[in-house]
């Protein structure tokens, strides 16, 4: 496993600054283009599967990547920039050149592309719009199986069970969650997170529990330490043993809440969270999560495109990708 050591020196800068920006220490002044090396550093030493692949000199053709959120978000929240360089990494291997494209750009001014990586939400206008560019089109992240378009999901499902039944097991009788939302783009369609259901679904079984301890913000760490104090503050001696927080990133923003307000972890509150960023493993306390396979998500999609280029008339797939629980210090 990687260290912040080994982060600092790939990216040529302190083990201090690595540490900061890896907890997201609002007080540190450093650039944007800092902070973008050093968690795209972090990202790219989770990757060893094409880390020594030496790209061959002819190409084959060009990738449109096409992000739904800005880049300043995606550094917000790393798990889109994880997917996006798992995709980056396998049609390196591939030698396709690619292009990026964030939601703020010009769709008009990509040419000759051969197809199109789509990670994250879109609505349809949005997608009418990529489909004009190229025929040859996957999804990541987003499911688009019944729109008839290729794509590669997550089980959400079986991995809130699974947060659910650790808790439940350890004898924890009262679990939170600290849930995200999320609007295209363009704002055209509001997403309603499938795992608010799954969760309240699964709570309701296992503790005939009423969902009183919910709080929805955004998918950043200034939301997840918002949403935590407005927890303490509401709930005082009623605030639940766990939660589940719906990304690392919110979970970070949500630990250092409590640390601000002294209250332990693990020992008074207990979190997972979801993603398994890079990131996750170098906080404190180390922080339990949902691994989400970003890196064969990427590879998959690849797979998918590279075959829908060739078979371009072959019905859409769905591709749907189990998770791992992963428990660290923030919940033992």
């Amino acid at each position: 496993m990687a260290t912040i050591k080994d982060i600092a020196k790939q990216a040529g800068v302190s083990i201090a600054t690595v540490s900061r920006i890896l907890n997201y220490d609002q007080t540190l002044s450093v650039t944007e283009k800092t902070r973008k090396r050093i968690f795209e550093t972090a990202e790219s030493l989770n990757y060893s599967k094409f880390k020594n692949h030496s790209r061959k000199k002819k190409t084959y053709g060009k990738i449109a990547i096409v992000l739904w959120v800005t880049e300043q978000e995606e550094l917000n929240d790393l798990y889109y920039l994880s997917i996006r360089m798992g995709v980056e990494n396998k049609l390196q291997a591939e030698s396709y050149e690619t292009v990026h494209l964030f939601p703020n750009e010009n769709l008009t001014d990509v040419h000759d592309i051969n197809g199109i990586i789509a990670i994250g939400k879109f609505s349809e206008s949005e997608i009418k719009k990529l489909t004009s560019l190229s025929k040859s089109i996957v999804f990541l992240d987003f499911d688009t199986f019944s729109l008839g378009y290729d794509c590669v999901v997550t089980d959400f499902e079986q991995a809130v069970k699974q947060i659910v039944d650790y808790f439940f097991d350890k004898g924890i009788h009262s679990i939170g969650m600290l849930a995200g939302k999320e609007s295209t783009y363009d704002q055209q369609l509001t997403l309603r997170d499938p795992r608010f259901d799954f969760f309240v679904k699964d709570v309701k079984t296992k503790l005939n529990q009423d969902p009183k301890y919910i709080f929805t913000g955004s998918f950043s760490p200034d939301s997840g330490y918002h949403l935590m104090t407005e927890a303490i503050e509401k709930l005082g001696n009623q605030l639940p043993q766990a939660f589940f927080v719906a990304s690392d990133a919110m979970a970070i923003g949500a630990i250092r809440a409590l640390h601000e307000n002294k209250i332990q972890v693990p020992e008074r509150v207990s979190l997972i969270g979801f993603n398994d960023i890079s990131i996750a493993k170098y906080f404190y306390p180390p922080l339990s999560t949902v691994k989400v396979y970003t890196e064969s998500m990427g590879e998959l999609g690849v797979d998918l495109l590279m075959n829908k280029i060739k078979n371009p008339l072959e019905v859409p797939q769905r591709i749907t990708l189990g998770t791992k629980l992963i428990i660290r210090k923030s919940s033992l």
